[in-house]
């Protein structure tokens, strides 16, 4: 059996309020949506989450089943209430979210194998689950396998740039957007940023997607750019997720997160690029299958 990619992290089910029409509920979670982005990429994930046994727990589940992802032994939790985030679409499409939520993950382990972890958003700002994925996380910093992290950040939940900056100095690739630097480093500039984190620990990669004007990444060996694919925007729901997940599947198919020359960096922040434009070409946090992708997607 090949070893999963291992995502640790919130799993909820979002009810979308749309500007008009009817409120509808769907499975939502940042490192869910990775999880489930990464196996329609045909890589192998595991979630390791907190669900109750209730109708929304069902929900995700099935979800989960439906893109074959696994769910971690013990993330269903009897007489548990199933966590929620509300999202409110402006008529642009953009989401903003209010949060009914809890964060424990009292119990959780990484399986003898494993191709890489995810950690991020509110699974690695909320106490007292916060403390565990930090502690599966110095687990797999000291395993070599690729970490990852995206910070979402949410208003109103923000979490400290020192307690961002101390995650990200375990993980090899950084994601963020433009809008978790606005809240987070509103004064400095990408590049600033960019190159304190790469400064700050084992991070060899760091990415910040800008919604429609694409992406920037930076390593030790330089930088690149990308405009968005031109696509009509239904909604932004999941997109920066979609993206993640991309940016993981292409790495592990590469082999070697640590040497992107420029021209390399470029062609894997284009398909990524790729993955969240079909996203944000439908409604909620859909991400693509590989046979949605163009001919060629993720070689370089």
């Amino acid at each position: 059996m090949t070893a999963p990619f291992v995502v640790v992290g919130e799993a909820l089910v979002d009810v979308v309020v749309p500007p008009d029409g009817e409120t509808t509920h769907a499975p939502g979670g940042s490192p869910m949506n990775v999880a489930v982005g990464l196996s329609r990429l045909g890589v192998p994930a595991l979630l390791v989450t907190e669900l109750g046994d209730d109708a929304h727990g069902e929900l995700v589940a099935e979800h989960l089943r439906a893109s074959d992802v696994a769910l971690a032994p013990g993330s269903v939790r009897g007489g548990h209430r199933t966590s929620t985030a509300t999202a409110r679409l402006a008529a642009d499409g953009a989401a903003s979210y209010e949060f009914d939520l809890t964060w424990e993950l009292a119990s959780a382990s990484l399986p003898d194998e494993l191709a890489g972890l995810h950690v991020g958003s509110l699974g690695t700002a909320l106490a007292p689950g916060r403390e565990s994925v930090l502690a599966l996380l110095a687990e797999a910093a000291g395993r070599d396998v690729l970490v990852t992290y995206d910070p979402n950040v949410r208003a109103g939940l923000l979490p400290s740039w020192h307690d961002v900056a101390r995650v990200a100095a375990d993980v090899d690739v950084v994601k963020m957007s433009d809008e978790d630097l606005d809240h987070l480093r509103p004064e400095e500039s990408l590049q600033a940023v960019a190159r304190e984190v790469l400064d700050n620990g084992r991070t060899r990669l760091v990415v910040v997607t800008r919604g429609g004007s694409g992406a920037v990444g930076f390593t030790a060996q330089g930088s690149a750019e990308v405009r968005a694919p031109r696509t009509e925007v239904v909604d932004t729901v999941g997109a920066g997720d979609s993206f993640m997940a991309a940016l993981i599947a292409v790495l592990l198919g590469w082999g070697d997160p640590h040497e992107l020359a420029p021209d390399r960096l470029r062609t894997l922040l284009e398909s990524a690029a790729h993955a969240a434009a079909v996203t944000v070409s439908r409604r909620g946090a859909n991400p693509p299958r590989r046979a949605e992708l163009p001919a060629g997607w993720g070689e370089g």
